[in-house]
C-alpha cells in the first residue's frame, strides 16, 4: 500500500503570469473590474500560488488593490449577514 502511494504523486501544471504574457506593467487601481478577480469573496487578496501570478506583478497589483481599498472602490471585507 506504501507503494501504491508514492506512484500516485502527481505533477501541477505549471501556471504562467497572465501579465507577463500580455506585457503588462501598470495597474491602474481605478480598474474595479480586474482587480476583484484577484479578491476574494470575503475581501482578502488572493495568494500567488491560487492566482498564477509572478512575484512582480502580485506585488503591484496587491498595492493597487490596497489604493482601490483606501479610495472605497473596493470593500475591506464582504458583507456578511449573520
Amino acid at each position: 500500500m506504501s507503494n501504491y502511494r508514492r506512484r500516485r504523486r502527481f505533477s501541477r501544471r505549471q501556471k504562467t503570469c497572465q501579465f507577463c504574457t500580455e506585457g503588462r506593467e501598470h495597474f491602474d487601481y481605478k480598474d474595479v473590474s480586474l482587480l476583484q478577480r484577484f479578491v476574494s469573496d470575503r475581501g482578502k487578496i488572493r495568494p500567488r500560488r491560487q492566482s498564477g501570478t509572478c512575484a512582480r506583478h502580485q506585488r503591484r497589483l496587491s498595492v493597487a488593490i490596497k489604493r482601490a481599498r483606501h479610495v472605497a472602490l473596493l470593500p475591506f471585507v464582504a458583507n456578511v449577514d449573520r
